[in-house]
């Protein structure tokens, strides 16, 4: 890693480097913070997490060839050289900032309420049709993950697309001190994260501490649908580019949108295609990823695409080679069900277009009177395997407690479950101490019209009881959307509902 050598990474983080004689010159190999980790030449960082405290492993990894460790007190014997903090996790963000600043990698910088890391597979897919891509893996975005992300990053990195979440004020001022971005993109303003940031003005001025520590030559890429971030006029000085899906004549799309998607063709769970345009040059792509909103997510891909040089038919090429992460509208195949698994995380706005998927891909199936089918991409799935919806589907949602909504999390769980009744959902299934309320929130509107769900709208009080309930409640040919806050586990009704297929050929599709 270049210019990590102890002396260095000391000074990056203000720390004393004790150690008995010279310390090596050696650049390290490797920053850990899971002693597992730790190889030759490594650098532990010692941790104190919740239920474990990287300090009693310290003797570990200097047998394992460690070069040294960061660490907050002393131990008695070592092994090796430690460079002693204040704190060991402020420690990890600085040490990251030093490391980011000796490589010449442009940084892509992603967050938003909705859809970052579908965002960031996007943009990461389409520059690697240029570019030697560094990204983001699993839901390392946080003030762990993301100087985790740019400390993993190889020296010949040319682009680093980074996930970037909070849920504080500061967090983010402190990961865009970390990532120094060149281009930030921000994908939209929701209603997440209420419980700490108040309403949706205070995610966006959290969101905003992004832009703090943009190369002064970067530029801002937000969507230009979003209300809030549509009337942001300037950053640092420039113009922000802006992507979106009008409902005006090209001349007026042209002059507020860097890049636009027109003449939508919605294909259910095969994904969509589209026109964008850019420049006064129009080129279709194909979204490979189900819902609306990923035509949001891949505009964004494009406009940093364009930034960095691509050309229409390199980020055409990459849009259609983006394929789904797990919880994220991953399509699963189980016998003659379809399970959409989004249960990665929720709040009313992705529950809200998770449903419109559900429902417009039943609606699409049954006009044309065929199967929806995608083409796998998992390690479960072997080529050639197939995704398929039933033309007569009945259409199920699995919906657990959005989490860390507020004051009116009640209301916004209420709405959901209004929602559901209103788009057609054939069976409604709730689970959770706040879905309570989507459940109310449903019945209060079957009565209102006076049309009872075919399938019904179910309640169980927690996991527990959703997974020994739900069997009872689903057909064959169901297509089952399952969503909800990651805390709530519901991976775990995904494998109840697709395990037993898996040798039978179920698995991922786009």
């Amino acid at each position: 890693m270049k210019n990590m050598t102890l002396e260095n990474v000391a000074k990056a983080c203000g720390g004393r480097l004790v150690c008995e004689g010279e310390p090596s010159r050696a650049e390290c190999a490797s920053v850990v913070i899971d002693s597992r980790q730790a190889g030759e030449n490594s650098i532990f960082i010692a941790v104190r997490g919740e239920r474990v405290d990287g300090h009693r492993f310290l003797p570990d990894v200097f047998q394992k060839g460690a070069l040294g460790t960061v660490c907050e007190r002393l131990p008695e014997n070592a092994g090796g050289p430690c460079i002693l903090v204040e704190d060991s996790l402020k420690a990890l963000r600085q040490i990251a900032a030093f490391y980011r600043e000796q490589l010449p990698a442009k940084v892509v910088g992603i967050t938003g309420s909705v859809g970052k890391t579908s965002t960031k597979e996007f943009v990461a897919a389409v520059l690697a049709r240029k570019y030697r891509v560094h990204k983001t893996q699993g839901n390392f975005n946080n003030e762990i993950g993301v100087p985790l992300t740019v400390l993993s990053m190889p020296e010949d990195t040319e682009v680093a697309v980074l996930e970037m979440g909070i849920n504080h004020f500061g967090e983010m001022r402190r990961l865009s001190r970390i990532a120094q971005p060149d281009i930030c993109v921000m994908t939209n303003i929701g209603q997440c994260h209420l419980e700490f940031l108040g309403s949706r003005e205070g995610i966006l001025k959290a969101k905003s501490e992004i832009f703090e520590h943009m190369r002064e030559d970067g530029r801002a890429v937000l969507n230009g649908d979003d209300d809030m971030l549509a009337a942001i006029s300037q950053v640092k000085g420039k113009a922000p580019l802006l992507y979106g899906i009008p409902d005006v004549p090209d001349g007026e799309a042209a002059r507020k949108y860097g890049v636009y998607a027109k003449e939508i063709r919605k294909k259910g769970l095969l994904g969509s295609e589209a026109v964008f345009c850019h420049a006064g040059k129009e080129f279709a792509v194909r979204v490979p990823l189900p819902g609306a909103h990923m035509v949001y997510n891949a505009l964004a891909a494009a406009e940093v695409g364009f930034l960095l040089g691509l050309s229409p038919d390199e980020i055409t090429a990459g849009l259609a080679e983006v394929r789904s992460v797990s919880g994220r509208s991953r399509v699963l195949r189980a016998g003659s069900r379809t399970v959409i698994d989004d249960c990665y995380n929720a709040n009313p706005v992705s529950v809200e277009a998770a449903v419109d998927l559900l429902v417009q891909d039943a609606a699409r199936r049954e006009s044309s009177g065929q199967a929806a089918c995608s083409q796998t991409a998992s390690d479960q799935a072997a080529p050639g395997q197939t995704a398929c919806g039933q033309p007569d589907a009945r259409r199920v949602a699995v919906l657990g407690d959005m989490l860390e909504l507020g004051e009116e999390e009640r209301l916004l769980h209420e709405r959901v479950g209004r929602y559901c009744v209103k788009k057609g959902v054939d069976c409604l299934i709730c689970a959770g101490p706040l879905s309570e309320a989507t459940y109310e929130g449903a019945l209060s509107e079957a009565e209102k019209e006076g049309k009872m769900p075919s399938g019904g709208i179910h309640y169980f009080p927690d996991r527990a009881a959703l997974l020994a309930g739900i069997g009872a409640l689903l057909e064959e040919k169901d297509t089952i959307l399952i969503k909800a806050s990651h805390s709530m586990g519901f991976e775990e009704a995904v494998k109840l509902l697709t395990s037993g297929w898996a040798a039978a050929g179920a698995g991922d599709g786009v």
